[in-house]
């Protein structure tokens, strides 16, 4: 009976040991060799569409005094935008704030209440691009006080993102063609592409805009320029005689 039950354990013991060799041997299969490559693509393109991010901020010893006076002047400034981008173009509050403005003591202790500060921001998307300097003339002189940002856009970069992709992709091509025969070799097949995300870069700036009341200026000159769509891919080719 002893030497029966040596005979049931042996094998198993030799079963469970095979069992790391036979994984080593799977982990070292060589791999083919390859070529990796990364490319870039940039697409300019004129913009159909401009933001403007505009503000009507106002101050006064009170809460109550300051918000009622943005009021105001914001109704007042949209009313004036609406008039000059008529049926088209959008209108939409972006930022709303109230906050109080302390003064500190010199020679320290509690801060104390001074005035309160209001803030309105609304945004103005149009397609009109000739009138984006009118906008800014408009809100200027009914109300409005600083211009945070004035932006020029797509309505969709989709068709401009695939063309910036492609573009990468048939560079990245070319490279890994290039390097390959300078070595002697050429490409057998793709094992990887990769899209390192792409990137639309709008063209426009930050503006601020005069105070309400100051001295009429010459009309706003804006300039669109262009829009650049970026793209970038990773190419992994195996090589081969």
């Amino acid at each position: 009976m002893r030497n029966a039950k040596s005979l049931v354990v042996f094998p198993l013991a030799l079963l469970f040991t095979a069992g790391p060799a036979a994984g080593q041997q799977a982990s070292q299969t060589p791999q083919p060799p390859s070529i990796a490559v990364s490319a870039e693509a940039v697409v300019t393109v004129k913009p159909d569409q401009a933001q403007i991010d505009i503000g009507v901020v106002t101050q006064s010893a009170t809460a109550q005094a300051a918000t009622a006076e943005n009021a105001q002047r914001v109704d007042a400034t949209i009313a004036s935008i609406r008039k000059v981008l008529g049926n088209s173009g959008e209108i939409k509050t972006i930022g709303y704030s109230v906050h109080p403005v302390y003064r500190y003591p010199k020679e320290g202790g509690s801060p104390t209440i001074t005035a309160y500060t209001a803030s309105n921001i609304v945004q103005v998307t149009t397609s009109d691009l000739g009138g984006v300097g009118r906008v800014i003339d408009a809100a200027t002189a009914s109300g409005a006080n600083t211009i945070q940002q004035l932006q020029f856009t797509l309505k969709d970069d989709q068709a401009m993102q695939l063309r910036a992709l492609g573009e990468a992709a048939a560079k990245a091509k070319a490279k890994a063609q290039a390097m390959a025969s300078a070595l002697g070799l050429k490409i057998l097949r793709v094992l990887r592409a990769e899209e390192q995300g792409g990137v639309v870069r709008p063209a426009g700036e930050r503006v601020f805009a005069m105070a309400a009341g100051a001295p009429a200026a010459p009309p706003t000159q804006v300039e669109p320029g262009t829009v650049e769509v970026r793209a970038a891919v990773t190419l992994t080719v195996e090589v081969g005689q």
